[in-house]
This record gives C-alpha cells, structure tokens and sequence, in this order.
C-alpha cells in the first residue's frame, strides 16, 4: 500500500489535477513516504475536514481511488486465564458513531515510539495496568468510511495492576468458542477470525 504525506494545500489555481467539479478544490502536494517522489492532485475541499486530512498528516488511497487519511495504531489481545480456562480481553466503545461495538484495546502510535512502547503506555493510560507484549499476530489494513487504519496486532499480557476501565464502556473476558457473542469493530472482526487460527 501506498502512503503520502500531505506537504502543502493550496487552493486549485495551479493548473495541477484533473478534477472538473464545479465545487471548490484544493491541490495537496503528496509525498510518497517510500521513495519521497512528489505529485499532485485535485481534491473538493470539503473532503479535508470530513476526512481530517491537513498538512503533515498521512494519507492513502482505497480500492476506489478515493484519499482517506491513514491511521496507524496498536491493538493488544490479552490473554489470562479466568476460572481455569483461557480467556482474551476485550471493551465496548463508549464514543463516536461506533458506540456499543466491541474492540481489542490500544491506541495511536506517537512520534518516537516504537508500536510495543505504544501498547504499553495506552494500556497504562486506558486500563491502569502494566502488561508485557508479545508476538505481533497480524497488521489489519482496513479502509473505513473516511480513513484508512493500519492496526499492528500484539499478543499481551497483564504482569502488575488491575484493569480498570477509563475510556471503555465496558469489557468481558472472552472464551474462544464466545467470541462472536459481541458486535466487533469491522477491522477488530477481521482479527478474531486471525485469533482462531492462531489460539491453541
């Protein structure tokens, strides 16, 4: 997957981008965070803050050509066992228009932080709790609606400090044959069916 950064925005008097809308546009200067190749492209404006693009964000593209900001965040499937049987955590969201469904806990990587510093300070800050982080189980690239999110997916496990909910509406620690008991997140979905395969 491609992924720019966006440099500058411009209003569309440049004469830069194909865009033949009647509405007004904007000229973001992309770079491609790989190879740093500039370009160009036309865009309505209304689409940047519908979508949070600005400058010194990132960006990339889905499947329709359409420019999403790009997220990249940590996720952390912890595990414990709970009345003898193994069990992963999991929270209900308590926000946003994805209120009520079902996610693995973590957060944004900040700049500096590798995405294993990222899980533990967002677990400390969200749960109370210290965990250790294990194996990386998967990245999850998902388009949603107006941003595309980068999810690198961790095995975890709590060692000091109990999980106190901060942020999340809710939490259930979850048998395998009781995860599909909750409304996953879709790009959470898309890790409970990797959890299957890999939880022995």
């Amino acid at each position: 997957m491609e992924i720019f950064l966006v440099k500058h925005i411009a209003e569309a008097d440049h004469g830069c981008g194909d865009n033949d809308s009647s509405e007004a546009n904007v000229v973001l200067t992309l770079s491609d965070c790989e190879t740093s190749e500039e370009r160009c492209v036309e865009v309505p404006e209304r689409i940047l803050s519908e979508r949070g693009i600005a400058e010194g964000k990132k960006v990339s593209y889905d499947k329709n050509g359409n420019l999403l900001k790009y997220i990249r965040v940590v996720a952390a499937v912890m595990r414990g066992k709970k009345d003898g049987i193994e069990k992963i955590y999991a929270t209900e969201r308590g926000y946003g228009g994805f209120k009520g469904w079902w996610e693995f806990p973590g957060g944004k990587i900040e700049k500096g932080e590798t995405p294993q510093q990222a899980l533990v300070r967002e677990i400390r800050e969200e749960l109370t709790a210290e965990i250790s982080v294990g194996d990386l189980i998967h990245t999850i690239e998902y388009d949603y609606e107006t941003f595309h999110l980068s999810m690198d997916c961790f095995w975890a496990e709590v060692v000091s400090g109990e999980l106190v909910l901060k942020e999340a509406e809710a939490a259930k620690w979850l048998a395998k044959e009781e995860l599909e008991s909750v409304k996953w997140l879709p790009a959470d979905l898309e890790l409970v069916e990797k959890i299957k395969q890999e939880w022995v």
